[in-house]
Parts: C-alpha cells; structure tokens; sequence
C-alpha cells in the first residue's frame, strides 16, 4: 500500500508557528513519526508539502495514478479551498483529513472545513497522534 501524506500552507514552520497551539514538533520529525509508523504497518509513504494551492492540486492529481491513499493536512486551505475539494473528489484516491490541533475548539472560521467535505473522515485535534489514526484510518479503509 502506497499512501501520500500532503501538507499545506505553514506547514513548514512547525515547531516554530504558534508552538502553544501546534507543538514543538518540526515538519522532519512528524515525517520520521509518521515513516515509521508506516513501515511498522507495512505502508510506503510519500510526502509533499507547499504554501501553494497549485502545487498540492498537481500532487492530488498525481497520486491517481500511483497511491492507493491520501492522508492531507490542507492547513488554512481546509476552510475554503473548494480547488482542493473538488480535485480530491475528482481523483477517487481514499483520503483522510488530519489536523494536529482541533479546528472546532479554535476561531468560528477554522471549525468550517470545506476540504473535510471531499475526504472519508476528518480526524482532529490530537496532535501528531492525528497522522498515526489517519494513517490507520486509510488502511482499514482500503481493504473494504
């Protein structure tokens, strides 16, 4: 099983931005987490990160072709980007939402999350423990 994990905008200052709200975790350490959770599963993983909406539409796109899962972290894309929504329908690749913190206990804005719409589940708000059920989320869902 090949899975895809895409994060968004920001998501390269982790462990800098706003360390109350996202940990002190950086974007490397979460990726060697997530890695050798998946490895212990028995999932390949790739990864993307960018602040720009074109280049995770491209991924998305791609990952059609080559992943069985997707497992995403649109960052602040979550609460409008109707691109990315409709690209994740449009690619029919199993996908879950994750977020480290929890979009609903935040700003009224961040508990709309537009992108949540087009994944099988949303799971937020615990940490980088979001990723590790995320990923085990996408396997239970591609053996259906």
């Amino acid at each position: 099983m090949k899975v895809l994990v895409i994060n968004g905008p920001n998501m390269n200052l982790l462990g800098e931005r706003e360390p109350e709200v996202y940990g002190k975790m950086t974007l490397a350490e979460l990726e060697r987490l997530i890695r050798a959770e998946a490895e212990s599963m028995g999932i390949e993983v790739s990864f993307v990160q960018s602040n720009s909406e074109s280049v995770l539409l491209s991924a998305i796109h791609e990952a059609r072709k080559n992943f069985d899962g997707i497992l995403i972290n649109p960052g602040s894309f979550t609460h409008y980007s109707v691109a990315i929504a409709d690209a994740l329908r449009a690619v029919k690749v199993p996908t879950v939402e994750v977020h480290i913190s929890n979009i609903f206990a935040r700003e009224g804005f961040r508990a709309k999350s537009v992108t949540g719409r087009a994944a099988r589940g949303v799971i937020t708000g615990f940490g980088p423990e979001s990723y590790i059920l995320g990923l085990q989320a996408l396997a239970r869902i591609t053996r259906e």
